[in-house]
């Protein structure tokens, strides 16, 4: 028994020394079907990873992840840069009722916040200057009619030689002197704020009314300020002599300060993006004034730009920020932003091929708000993912995840 199990021991000792022998020399060896179906496999797992950053998708896959395309092409970067400000009422738009002579405020007919028109009576006020002047108007104005009348029948008589031409001259000479004063007597009630109507109907008005001036608004708008009250006393030097402040905020200014590094690219007539710090709002204003100076302290220039405000959404003091173009830059390549993902710290775009899409790392430059510079990794004419990239790189984070643990 004991030769049958040396003789089997020995057999299958010269059979692995043949087969080593047979390897050492390059000799073909055929191994079991086990064996060849556990090299088949793995090459099969070797073959699905050949090609990282490759992602397979169908293109019913493609459509139901609403992915889009889109080919990268040069263009223009439309560059900005932000300015902070606050909003300012119109100073074209700001009205002011004041006065020009000692007076009494008698009559307040609007509070703040009231919505005025302009020409509208306001106020009222008594004043011995007012009744003064138009004392002098009145007198002037009979003086006046009295001594055309006096010409009108000289000149008559002069032409049938009954008066003497010196009589003629000198009542010519009084007629146009008053004629001067009722002239002057007008200005100062003009000067005074009355109307052209107002001055009109004086003599009909009763004497008492004669130290009554009615103020009028100088614009439409709203009662920002009223700085008065009923009685007081309004014009001496060191009192006040505004009554009301009236805003109309249809349009509304907005004052910017622009840092000297800026302020060569701005341009008075274009046109800014305006947003209200805190909020969403925003709105477009054109630049109307661009000042040559610096001021002392901040070093900053003043621009400001106008917006219409017809909703009266927007408030002045409230703080913004501008979003002020420069020149366009142009770029052999831009993408969408949205097209672009990050990948292990890389800008990576998904460019489309046959069998699905290549995740490609690129070199980025300028931007704007919308699109960036591809300096490097992409060229233009080339068709990319620009909708729902977050899906692609969700896929192809898992293929490397799966790739790794392989």
């Amino acid at each position: 028994m004991k030769r049958v199990v040396l003789f089997f021991a020995g057999v299958a000792a010269g059979i692995a020394l043949v087969v080593a022998a047979a390897g050492w020399i390059g000799w073909p060896v055929r191994f079991p079907a086990a064996t060849q179906e556990t090299a088949t496999t793995d090459t099969k797992t070797e073959a699905r990873h050949e090609a990282p950053g490759h992602i397979e998708l169908s293109e019913d896959q493609v459509r139901e992840a609403g992915i889009t395309f889109a080919q990268a092409s040069g263009g223009m970067l439309k560059r900005h840069f932000l300015a902070p400000g606050s909003l300012i009422p119109d100073a074209d738009h700001i009205g002011r009722v004041s006065v020009r002579v000692l007076a009494t405020v008698t009559e307040l007919r609007k509070r703040l916040g009231d919505v005025v028109e302009k020409g509208e009576i306001v106020a009222a006020i008594e004043s011995r200057e007012v009744a003064d002047a138009k004392s002098e108007y009145l007198a002037a104005r009979l003086t006046n009619d009295l001594q055309q009348t006096l010409y009108a029948r000289q000149k008559t008589l002069v032409e049938t030689r009954i008066v003497s031409e010196n009589e003629f001259l000198r009542t010519r000479l009084t007629a146009n002197d008053a004629q001067i004063k009722l002239d002057g007597a007008r200005q100062k009630l003009f000067a005074l704020g009355l109307s052209e109507s107002e001055i009109a109907d004086l003599p009909n008005q009763p004497p008492e009314s004669l130290r009554t001036q009615f103020l009028r608004a100088p614009i439409s708008g709203r009662v920002s300020e009223r700085r008065v009250d009923l009685g007081g006393l309004i014009g001496r030097e060191g009192q006040e002599s505004e009554l009301y402040v009236i805003v109309n905020l249809d349009d509304i200014w907005v004052d910017l300060a622009v840092s000297p590094e800026d302020i060569g690219a701005v341009r008075e007539g274009v046109s800014v993006k305006i947003r209200a710090i805190g909020t969403e709002d925003e709105a477009s204003a054109g630049v109307i004034f661009v000042s040559p100076l610096l001021d002392r302290e901040t070093r900053n220039a003043r621009v400001i730009a106008t917006m219409p405000n017809k909703d009266h959404r927007w408030k002045p003091g409230t703080f913004v920020t501008a979003e002020v173009p420069l020149s366009d830059a142009p770029s052999t390549v831009i993408v969408s932003k949205k097209a672009l993902q990050t990948i292990k710290g890389t800008p990576t775009v998904f460019v489309r091929d046959a069998d699905g899409f290549e995740a490609r790392s690129v070199r980025t430059g300028r931007e704007d708000d919308d699109d960036i510079e591809i300096v490097a990794g992409l060229a233009a004419g080339e068709t990319i993912a620009v909708q729902n990239t977050f899906t692609l790189k969700a896929e192809f984070e898992k293929d490397e995840a799966e790739h790794d643990h392989d």
